[in-house]
């Protein structure tokens, strides 16, 4: 029997009114595997009223002891990481090692928050005016949603609630209803760690429960990861409720490959991270701009390498896993249609599926490779979000960063060249927020911040890092004068600094 997945509020499992429900999937099967329960406006009602009852106890508890939480859940994640990936691969797909991956990489944004008393820390003016000094502190904000989606359902997560919990805020977590069991681990893993109930609570759920927390006047900020067009919705709606909001959006990465190039290690890097994860990844190269006369070259040897590629069950030793659910698999293999109808050349076909190491039920779609890609096409405009690959070629560099520049998106992209001064123009020149140079996926690391440009985030703060900090408190300056005789008297005029 299928087994049922609910929520987790004030420290507990929390089994709301069982109106609606969703199936989760294996993907490497397509078997039903639970049924998870979704969320209406009460149940997110009731993890508010906890959340906001904690925080207030829970800001109050010293640095000191916040930071213990801290690390005790960081040494969990570090000793039952295996535990938390192989979750997740079953319920996302992904194969062990890249799910382990995840789990490393959302372990160092708690390590970087275990840091909070430092972070935290606020500056001191003395004697601004006679006898008078002044000083800045930060304080948390109260109750803090986080709306994440099914690509990375630990590390996601992971990059914004140890710094909220370690600022002194409350925490509901709406995690994807695709793949929902990662976040009750790591609630009970909060919980394992000492921190009080209610600190961290999970609401599973779908656009019911994302519009009861974008509208609920007690969650003070919301963080979001997805597409665009959702990204913006979440913008608008929130912050149009007086909330603090951070909304990252889609992507279509480009990498741009110079003549001068390593070609091996380019090929490299566009195998690895254009099917990594079957390129479900916000941070995938999905577009590979050759600038010519080495297209034909960087294209042979991407094939080579693609030919060796296993693909089946996560569980298997594979290179790549299936994808989420069926009607992703179905969407994806769609815009493969509409490549060779609209002309592009279609060198390697994901949808043959021979040789799939797994189950005839998983929902597969082998690595897919298109060259001579315009434009124009469905294939370059839209964020497909699976794993094809399309090869644009350029005359020159000027002409591949203009096509990277006029691209709606901004989220990460990547140049390879061994001419540093072309290096240093390009990420002076792109306008892209996370740039690699001979890095194909430059995801920065915890102590910096995450985040692109244009139609990849809505709101001025990007994720983890000080940037983290700063969104998740709020700061005061205080201004104070102890009682000095010298200082008695009415004055109605301005007052001035000397």
């Amino acid at each position: 029997m299928s087994r049922r997945i609910t929520h987790w509020i004030d420290g507990q499992l929390f089994t709301g009114p069982p109106d609606r429900t969703a199936e989760v999937y294996d993907p490497a099967t397509g078997e039903v595997t639970g049924l998870v329960d979704l969320a209406d406006e009460s149940v997110v009602d009731r993890a508010v009223e906890s959340a906001t009852a904690a925080a207030d106890g829970w800001k109050r508890l010293s640095l000191s002891k916040r930071t213990e939480i801290l690390f005790a859940f960081q040494r969990i994640l570090s000793d039952r990481a295996g535990e938390l990936a192989e979750i997740i691969t079953s319920e996302h797909g992904k194969v062990l090692s890249d799910a382990a991956g995840e789990v490393a990489r959302g372990r160092e944004v708690v390590e970087f928050a275990c840091g909070i008393p430092h972070l935290l820390k606020g500056s001191f003016s003395e004697a601004v005016s006679t006898g008078v000094d002044s000083y800045s502190i930060r304080q948390p904000l109260g109750v803090s949603a986080i709306i994440s989606p099914f690509n990375f359902p630990a590390m996601v997560p992971m990059w914004f609630f140890p710094i909220a919990i370690a600022c002194g805020n409350a925490v509901i977590l709406k995690p994807s209803e695709k793949d929902p069991s990662a976040s009750l681990w790591m609630a009970e893993a909060w919980a394992e760690a000492g921190l009080p109930p209610g600190v961290f609570n999970v609401v599973q759920g779908d656009k019911v429960a994302v519009d009861a927390i974008l509208d609920h006047p007690g969650i003070r900020s919301v963080s979001f990861v997805g597409s665009t067009p959702i990204a913006k919705y979440v913008y608008e709606r929130a912050s149009s409720a007086g909330k603090r909001v951070q909304a990252l959006g889609g992507a279509k990465n480009h990498m741009l490959v110079l003549p001068d190039a390593d070609l091996d290690l380019a090929a490299d890097a566009a195998v690895s991270a254009g099917f990594g994860s079957a390129g479900e990844r916000c941070m995938a190269i999905s577009v590979v701009v050759a600038v010519d006369p080495i297209g034909d070259e960087l294209v042979s040897k991407i094939v080579e390498r693609m030919e060796k590629l296993r693909t089946g069950d996560g569980r298997r030793g594979c290179d790549m896993g299936p994808l989420v659910t069926r009607q992703h698999r179905d969407k994806v293999s769609s815009y493969i249609d509409a490549g060779v109808e609209a002309g592009a050349r279609l060198v390697v076909d994901g949808r043959d599926l021979s040789g799939i190491d797994g189950e005839g039920g998983g929902f597969w779609l082998k690595p897919t490779l298109f060259d001579h890609v315009q434009p124009d096409m469905s294939i370059y405009t839209d964020e497909i979000f699976g794993p094809v690959l399309s090869v644009v070629r350029v005359p020159s560099y000027d002409a591949g960063l203009g096509l990277i520049n006029a691209n709606p998106y901004g989220n990460g992209t990547a140049i390879f060249t061994n001419d540093g001064g072309a290096a240093r123009r390009f990420q002076n020149e792109v306008e892209v927020g996370m740039v690699g140079v001979n890095v194909p996926i430059p995801v920065p690391m915890a102590y910096y911040s995450f985040g692109g440009w244009k139609s990849s985030l809505f709101g001025d703060t990007h994720a983890h890092g000080t940037e983290g900090v700063h969104f998740f408190t709020r700061a005061k300056v205080v201004t104070s004068r102890w009682p000095d005789p010298s200082h008695r008297g009415v004055n109605l005029g301005f007052p001035r600094s000397n």
